[in-house]
């Protein structure tokens, strides 16, 4: 199983840098970025699709139909439709979620982003997380690419982590420490 799991991360990262270089060779990166985001917001958020794309059963002619008609319905970059045929003909369009999440993070990294994740306990608004977005591009002196989820188990407070720097500030963290604390003692 770790064989596959290798082989399928490894093909992924292929196929997501064969994407963002023939994106930068026809000009169209941002807009094939773009439709990459929708792309997998429609994964996450119908079912049928998701499990469609993870059925290795599927008829390719179904499929590539399936992907023309989405093609049609969201005005994809006829790249993006044709790289999705491609994925399907050689068996590997299991993989697409993977690969266009990692030719979203190769643009990222092309850019100049820094990853950036924040959790907090209270639904923070656009205006405050611009703010800390702002604060962090500032002090980390580098663009920041923020995904923001709120977490109503923290309790209070926030939880930052930019690369391999965390800052937990929660209070769930402040009550695990001290229960660490009386089990020692």
């Amino acid at each position: 199983m770790s064989k596959n799991k290798g082989f399928s991360n490894t093909s992924a990262q292929r196929y997501s840098l064969a994407l963002y270089e023939l994106s930068t060779e026809a000009n169209s990166l941002d807009n094939i970025e773009q439709h990459s985001v929708a792309i997998l917001k429609l994964i996450d958020s119908s079912k049928d699709f998701n499990d469609l794309i993870k059925d290795p059963t599927e008829n390719q002619k179904n499929l590539i139909s399936i992907i023309n008609k989405i093609s049609e319905n969201f005005k994809l970059d006829n790249l993006l439709k044709n790289f999705m045929t491609f994925l399907i003909k050689k068996k590997r369009f299991f993989y697409i979620e993977k690969i266009l999440k990692n030719f979203i993070e190769i643009c990222s990294e092309k850019r100049g982003e820094v990853k950036a994740e924040i959790q907090s306990a209270k639904e923070l608004s656009n205006e405050e997380i611009n703010k800390i977005t702002e604060d962090l591009a500032q002090n980390f002196s580098s663009k920041i690419k923020l995904n923001y989820k709120h977490n109503k188990s923290l309790i209070g407070g926030l939880i930052v982590k930019i690369g391999s720097i965390m800052v937990d500030t929660s209070i769930k963290n402040k009550l695990q420490q001290i229960e660490n604390r009386m089990i020692e003692a």
